[in-house]
């Protein structure tokens, strides 16, 4: 969803070197990542910094979204993820045209791209070959690796018959040694998600475990990703490692969070302390809807331009020669 243009400017690549301790294991992507033990204290972690979100703008003519976090933020808040962008929900009108919305051709390299679905549906092609469709609920998850290139619209449905449109996509890094693997494609479905009974919510499981349950992303480090709908207002208070980071979003309604009850309201999200003993708290309105994700952080540094995060300026300036070289391929 996201796309940066890549001219003869100069490069100006923000490069940041975490100060905070714990490498990440070594793990491939073949199944999903067991977190590690968590105690069973019921005392609620606190809130370290609630993120305000940029003002909306558009990405292509397909995705008007806030930004909350960026790939040139502070590794030590927000590792091992690096962008999070949320389209929220917009009617489009129906067309019968031949244009349809969205972000056309453009490169990623060296981390991976995570779009949920929450309204609509998004068609999607890479020059790996993967793609299809995004359907309403469900998560597209793409590892980028060593270099890909792909788009995505607004599907031919549903630019015909027009509807809302709700996406949010994160962006994940990649420790070094898999950032030029062979990029990959998982496609996720709704119904593959399992779903857990947390108190006043119900959640979505989409990587990591919770209460016995494994969700079906792979992933390349330890991580939790899991969404929550409060079905009545009320609380949810559930144990997450700590050591990691853990940043709640929300997506809608009045949520509050911590013991402090401090107000996240949609569009914002709050940054639990790291190094913090407790649980995550959270107490919601009626359909409020709530993003969590917690993953152990990448201690290395991050070097970023436009839709490239690799570890060092070199490797970026090498990024940019081999998409404009055809290396990472191309869509016909």
């Amino acid at each position: 969803m996201t796309a940066a243009a890549l001219g003869s400017a100069a490069l100006s690549c923000a490069t940041r070197s975490p100060k905070s301790s714990g490498a990440s294991p070594d793990s491939e992507l073949t199944k999903p990542i067991m977190q590690a033990e968590t105690t069973t204290t019921r005392t609620a972690r606190p809130v370290d910094r609630v993120l305000a979100t940029s003002a909306e703008h558009w990405v292509g003519d397909g995705f008007r979204v806030r930004s909350v976090i960026n790939p040139q933020g502070d590794p030590r808040i927000q590792s091992p993820f690096l962008l999070l962008d949320h389209a929220p929900s917009r009617y489009f009108e129906p067309s019968t045209g031949t244009h349809r919305r969205g972000v056309g051709e453009h490169p990623h390299r060296g981390f991976e791209t995570v779009t949920f679905a929450y309204r609509g549906e998004v068609a999607h092609r890479d020059s790996s070959g993967g793609g299809g469709l995004i359907g309403a609920g469900d998560v597209q998850w793409m590892t980028a690796a060593g270099g890909i290139v792909h788009e995505e619209f607004h599907s031919q449905q549903f630019t015909e018959q027009g509807g809302d449109m709700e996406m949010v996509q994160l962006w994940v890094n990649l420790p070094a040694k898999h950032k030029l693997d062979r990029p990959g494609y998982q496609a996720l479905l709704d119904k593959d998600f399992p779903r857990l009974q947390l108190d006043a919510a119900k959640a979505r499981l989409i990587a990591g475990s919770l209460r016995n349950e494994t969700g079906p992303a792979r992933t390349h480090t330890p991580m939790t990703i899991f969404d929550l709908k409060f079905e009545e207002a009320g609380p949810t208070v559930l144990e997450l490692p700590r050591g990691y980071t853990t940043l709640a979003f929300t997506l809608e309604g009045d949520v509050y969070v911590g013991a402090e009850q401090r107000q996240v309201q949609p569009g914002a999200m709050a940054v639990l302390g790291r190094d913090s003993e407790g649980a995550l708290q959270l107490q919601a309105a009626k359909d409020a809807r709530v993003l969590v994700l917690s993953g152990q952080p990448i201690n290395e540094p991050v070097a970023a331009y436009g839709p490239f995060v690799m570890n060092t300026r070199a490797e970026i300036i090498q990024a940019m020669e081999d998409y404009q070289s055809g290396k990472m391929g191309h869509l016909s």
